[in-house]
């Protein structure tokens, strides 16, 4: 059965580092546990429901297990890698579309497919400032 387990938001990690010890200690049936990147405040845990509430007992950010089945089709979509197709060069100018850079005019500096993000100097900045961003955290202005 897969549980989902209700965390500070980001300490997903910490919380499965500590259920990972607790596992390794022994005696728990806990067969995999996911963090995907887009369940913020939440980790994933196949396992027997008893032991997942014993993995993250006094656990320090583990807020509680969620005590429903998760079906495999609901999380579906968070688990499965989605490919995306990149059509960005070197030399493109492009708007960024989000986090902290949102705004900004760039022009593409290099192009790193398997992680699916660009390099991009800032074309408004007083000084080049070269900054890495998410291929989905851009938008093309012109082709190089």
């Amino acid at each position: 059965m897969i549980y989902a387990v209700r965390t500070t938001v980001g300490r997903e990690g910490a919380v499965m580092s500590s259920i990972e010890e607790k596992v390794k200690q022994g005696g728990l049936s806990i067969k995999a546990m996911v963090h995907p990147d887009n369940l913020k405040g939440y980790i994933l845990v196949e396992g027997d429901e008893n032991d997942i509430r014993e993995a993250i007992k006094n656990i320090r950010h583990a807020k509680g297990l969620i005590p429903k089945d998760v079906k495999i089709e609901e999380i579906k979509h968070f688990i499965e890698t989605q490919k995306i197709e990149i059509d960005l060069k070197i030399g493109d100018i492009i708007e960024i579309t989000g986090g902290p850079f949102k705004g900004e005019k760039g022009k593409i500096k290099r192009v790193d497919k398997p992680k699916a993000e660009v390099s991009v100097e800032l074309l408004e900045a007083a000084v080049p400032i070269l900054v890495t961003v998410s291929v989905d955290s851009v938008r093309v202005l012109e082709k190089g």
